[in-house]
């Protein structure tokens, strides 16, 4: 199973494809989900609401994706949020330079080093642009943020690149009106825009993509007071130590200090159970700790939790402790109060993230579901039952004698409660290995014996057992199975 599998079965099975891709001008970095996919991610989305937002009783809000240009000037994006570049003189290609070098020479150079480093690594390994075989100009920042004119005015705007801005400009309001009490997690799904030099493998580098971003506002000097910690405790984190995964429960790395504070654990251990739930093998994971180099420029502590795919490994959450770097900053710029009680203390509260990449995340989890079943001479895609896109297909083994019309009328009672699929063309194997593909857990068939004692059959997906129940029972049935956990 390699990646072009994965890229393959997007394809053929309505999972995800370019975007306007019927035109050669169509821009790179912009993909867009078929059925399958919308489906899978809506499914997704939702178990994430359950296990996050709702398990901590956080608030959820959907903030505009165009904003100010005075936000992004308190957040510090304007100045900040750049990637290194480099222009090859000859054909003016342009490259991002600690891709470029690491693909070229195998050196990895953090994309916040100073651009003298870049620049002396082309100079040292005498790097040449690898279309013309040119000389590289100095290296150079490259700002990714989408400007946008407002009005007749062309006022200046910006398409946010994260959706945590909202959140943190929201936050006078909405603690005021929701009545709130530190710590409190503010939850948002959204799209956000980044101008990526060279966006790649679809879904794993964007210019358009989604997020589920939670912003855990907390007291500064009760991070250890987390009354819900016990919830977690024993769960196991795979935190990357010394360039070594060492799984440790949340407890033990609270108290060996592999992780600052029980504020930090807690929220690293909602994470992780999340993840387990989702299908991934959380034995590919790790928790790794960056570095002062590779730490966003708003973090004083950051992990990233990543995953092993046939890629190498894959960020698909940003976990930054930002102190209140956010909250100062954006206090200082519009002179909107900060501060809020708690106990009857006055505090700027801190700020502890979980930046989730939905459509990384995604990826993670059809390479991870994917595997060829060669000896049945099938492709079969693994997912939790309560993520298929399809729940269940109902099938009739033929057309005539009536088998058609009691078909229908079994989909049509079940139809509105789960995500079935109605067929009635082709082989029976062919369709139920369509099905394998797009992940569906279940395949119920009608046929002659159905007309008589009003009993269907059902097939698993995994084993491919089929067993025969009263077609009245199918709704409990399907109801078991695909509920969430």
């Amino acid at each position: 199973m390699n990646y072009e599998q994965i890229m393959q079965l997007a394809l053929e099975r309505g999972f995800y494809f370019p975007s306007c891709e019927i035109y050669s001008d169509a821009p790179a970095g912009f993909w867009e989900y078929g059925p399958s996919g919308t489906s899978l991610k809506n499914k997704f989305i939702e178990l994430w609401r359950r296990e996050l937002v709702r398990r901590d009783k956080m608030w959820e809000i959907d903030g505009s994706q165009i904003m100010s240009q005075s936000v992004f000037v308190a957040s510090g994006h304007l100045a900040s949020f750049a990637d290194p570049v480099i222009v090859c003189q000859k054909c003016k290609s342009i490259f991002r330079a600690d891709k470029l070098i690491a693909e070229v020479s195998s050196i990895t150079i953090p994309e916040s080093a100073d651009l003298d480093q870049f620049d002396k690594t082309v100079a040292e390994k005498n790097i040449k642009c690898p279309k013309c075989k040119g000389n590289f100009d100095k290296a150079k920042k490259f700002n990714m943020m989408f400007r946008v004119g407002i009005g007749p005015q062309d006022e200046p705007a910006y398409l946010r690149p994260e959706t945590c801005q909202s959140i943190f400009v929201d936050f006078p309001r909405l603690y005021k009106t929701m009545r709130g009490k530190l710590p409190i997690g503010v939850a948002q799904i959204g799209k956000s825009f980044r101008n990526e030099i060279s966006p790649r493998q679809s879904l794993l580098r964007l210019r358009e993509f989604y997020q589920a971003e939670i912003e855990v506002f907390c007291n500064p000097n009760r991070l250890d007071d987390m009354e819900r910690f016990s919830e977690v405790e024993n769960t196991i984190l795979r935190i990357m130590v010394d360039d070594i995964i060492r799984p440790m429960t949340c407890k033990e790395a609270y108290e060996t200090k592999t992780v600052p504070n029980k504020l930090v654990a807690y929220y690293l251990g909602l994470l992780a159970e999340f993840y387990q739930k989702t299908g991934i093998d959380t034995t590919k994971s790790r928790f790794r700790k960056l570095g002062e180099k590779e730490k966003a420029f708003y973090a004083s502590v950051a992990f990233d939790f990543e995953v092993e795919t046939t890629t190498g490994w894959l960020e698909l959450v940003a976990c930054n402790y930002r102190s209140d770097y956010d909250l100062t900053s954006h206090g200082n710029v519009s002179k909107e109060k900060f501060e809020v009680l708690d106990d009857n203390v006055k505090v700027l509260p801190h700020v502890f993230e979980l930046s989730m990449g939905i459509d990384r995340s995604l990826y993670t989890i059809l390479e991870h579901s994917f595997r060829e079943d060669k000896e049945n001479e099938r492709v079969v895609l693994s997912l939790k039952p309560y993520l298929a896109p399809v729940h269940v297909g109902v099938l009739s083994l033929v057309k005539k004698d009536g088998l058609a019309e009691k078909t229908e009328e079994i989909f049509s009672k079940i139809r509105t409660r789960y995500d079935a699929f109605l067929d009635h063309s082709g082989a029976i194997g062919r369709r139920y290995r369509r099905l394998d593909e797009v992940g569906a857990p279940f395949a119920v068939t009608v046929d002659h014996q159905t007309l008589q004692d009003d009993t269907v059959t059902v097939r698993m997906r995994d084993s491919m057992n089929q067993e025969r129940i009263k077609a009245s029972d199918l709704d409990l049935y399907i109801a078991r199975s695909v509920a969430f956990p």
